[in-house]
């Protein structure tokens, strides 16, 4: 075949309809696992939870890039070949499609009455105006008419492969700004806790994930303060604990200058303002911690965000660093309980609301190993520390561990909730809209509209008529059509009468 021929046969592989029918369902195939599994862009910290419960299966998934779907490279290599094969299945139906609209209906067949559908009787109406009569009739049913010598021909129906081809093109412009939104959008994520400010910079990201053409320039200067959140819960019964609303109570402000507006933001009703969404993922509780060192200066006030180990209970985990302090750094694993009982011989947390918060503290002091290279905030590094102290049981609000030797102290001084958000620009979001809306009207209309064909002939007295059904699938609508064309003909040409 030599290489041009297999390049030839390469490219009729791949603009064939049903490589491209195979490739859609690779691409919804390969958006599952986006969909099961959680995703870097979207919830990170779930991903670090599934770290720590599969170690091992999480190295593999990430090899994989089953945390990044969407940002694969398989999924790149999908997607460009989809769009590259539903181009070149689409223009050449194209051409045939406009080559067909501008084509003459045929000339009517000899013998109608072969037809699937026929009917005939006789007239002593004259040939030309029996003929004229059927054209208008035909017409006002918004069939396309041509007459020849003793006959009409009809047809109607462009409408359904004109919709087919909608539809195709539809999920171009669909994959077209999917991609657009891919180069030119951004996506990131931040933690927000209570009585703190916001504001759109690449800075304040906990993970900013911009697409190969965005730019700093593409963030809108918004920012907003969290003044509140609040999450109910069922008191009572078999439900008990679970999840009614969630709200965070935010004050807006949509671009320097612009005055403040207050907005509840609450999942599935995102924050939009200069053409990015904000939207509320996560929460958890922040319990605030006052350090003093064992010089007697404050080296740390302030919340903490712990992140639930238990969704059930909201008892959650987190890590507190002081670098700052002296004589030596200070490091606190916590476990928090948001409604503290006893357990056994220990305690634990009976609710996920905020009935009665304590916390257990292991403090640390030592090197924590930050000139070794970026950290995780949710992870403490113990080789080169030592525990100081523990609590023997949990703390409650405004009780102090207090370190040996002098070296300082850990009060804990209240509980704020944070509140984990998502900041996407997306500009492909209206195009890939009105693509979509576009692809369902047009598949619409290519399933209900059918080609068909009328042919109309005069010889002898003896009006003949003809029908075909251009299209796959029940020809029962169409017969119904016929016969309503058929009974209206006998009205305006009409029969002899016996």
């Amino acid at each position: 075949m030599g290489i041009v021929g297999w390049a030839r046969w390469a490219w009729r592989l791949l603009t064939s309809m049903r490589t491209a029918l195979i490739l859609l369902f690779l691409m919804a195939l390969a958006s599952i696992p986006g969909s099961l599994l959680p995703q870097r862009g979207i919830v990170p910290e779930d991903v670090v939870a599934f770290y720590k419960e599969n170690p091992t299966l999480a190295e593999v998934f990430d090899r994989l890039w089953l945390f990044d779907v969407f940002a694969a490279p398989w999924f790149a290599a999908i997607y460009l070949l989809l769009f590259t094969s539903l181009t070149g299945c689409v223009l050449p139906r194209l051409r045939k499609h406009l080559a067909e609209i501008r084509r003459k209906p045929p000339a009517a067949p000899r013998n109608l009455n072969r037809l699937p559908h026929h009917g005939s009787y006789r007239t002593d109406v004259e040939g030309e105006q029996a003929l004229a009569a059927a054209q208008t009739l035909l017409r006002k049913r918004r069939y396309r008419v041509v007459a020849g010598p003793g006959w009409v021909a009809a047809e109607k129906g462009y409408l359904r492969e004109t919709g087919n081809l909608f539809f195709h093109f539809a999920l171009l412009g669909l994959l077209f700004a999917i991609g657009a939104g891919a180069l030119y959008g951004y996506r990131a994520n931040v933690i927000v806790t209570e009585d703190e400010g916001f504001a759109n910079t690449v800075a304040v990201y906990d993970k900013y994930t911009p697409g190969s053409l965005a730019t700093e320039e593409s963030l809108h200067p918004f920012s907003f303060q969290l003044d509140d959140f609040n999450a109910t819960y069922v008191l009572q019964g078999d439900r008990r604990g679970q999840a009614l609303d969630f709200v965070a109570r935010l004050r807006v402000q949509d671009r320097p200058g612009a005055p403040e507006r207050t907005f509840d933001l609450r999942v599935n009703e995102p924050l939009e303002t200069g053409g990015a969404q904000v939207y509320l993922l996560g929460h958890g509780y922040a319990p605030t911690f006052r350090v003093v060192d064992g010089e007697g200066k404050v080296a740390f006030d302030g919340p903490v965000p712990f992140l639930p180990a238990e969704q059930a209970t909201f008892t959650s985990e987190g890590v507190l660093k002081v670098p700052d302090a002296k004589p030596a750094q200070l490091g606190a694993l916590g476990l928090f309980l948001p409604t503290t009982v006893p357990v056994g011989e220990g305690f634990g947390s009976a609710f996920p609301g905020m009935i009665n918060p304590t916390v257990n503290l292991f403090a640390y002091h030592g090197d924590l190993g930050l000139r070794k290279g970026p950290q995780s905030v949710y992870q403490l590094d113990t080789d080169e520390m030592t525990l100081a102290a523990k609590t023997e049981k949990p703390l409650n609000v405004g009780e102090t561990l207090t370190l040996p030797e002098g070296r300082g102290s850990i009060t804990f001084t209240g509980v704020r909730e944070w509140i984990s958000l998502q900041i996407a620009y997306d500009p492909g979001r209206l195009p890939a809209l009105i693509a979509s809306s576009v692809a369902v009207l047009s598949l619409v209309l290519s399933l209900t509209v059918r080609r068909r064909r009328v042919w109309v002939r005069l010889s002898d007295g003896n009006l003949e008529v003809g029908g075909l059904l251009k299209t796959e699938g029940s020809a029962d609508g169409f017969a119904g059509e016929f016969g309503d064309i058929v009974t209206s003909l006998r009205g305006v040409v009409q029969p002899v009468k016996e």
